[in-house]
């Protein structure tokens, strides 16, 4: 299985476990799952340590490298196609990062999860 990590979803993976469903946290346990982490996450999580509405032990650049290798997760990086495809979804979610994560789980067939209602509103697989 292959999951896509929503930002909040791996905030909480990192500092409140708790947090995630049961399913969610069994379906990132298992051993043949691969995580992924996109840039979107980061850039969203940069944005909002800066303006100071996230706070971080450190900065996000060590945050990132330590979590990312503790938690063994891939980077996903954008590409042109994924800002093509969040173009084309329908407006029935109001975040930017949000939609270009549902753009890049539909262009590399990935679950995204999350808890976020919005989401399940877009043809895209969502573990919760």
């Amino acid at each position: 299985m292959s999951l896509l990590l929503d930002t909040c979803t791996f905030l909480w993976l990192t500092a409140e476990p708790k947090r995630l469903s049961r399913r969610a946290r069994e379906a990132i346990d298992r051993t043949a799952t691969r995580l992924y982490l996109s840039d979107v996450s980061v850039f969203e999580v940069c944005t909002k340590w800066r303006s100071g509405k996230l706070e971080l032990p450190t900065t996000p650049r060590r945050w990132f490298g330590e979590q990312t290798r503790m938690w063994q997760t891939e980077r996903l990086s954008l590409d042109v196609e994924h800002y093509y495809r969040e173009s084309e979804l329908p407006a029935l979610h109001r975040d930017p990062f949000d939609r270009l994560l549902v753009a890049q789980a539909i262009e590399r067939d990935l679950s995204i999860v999350t808890p976020d209602p919005a989401i399940r509103a877009y043809p895209v697989a969502v573990v919760w």
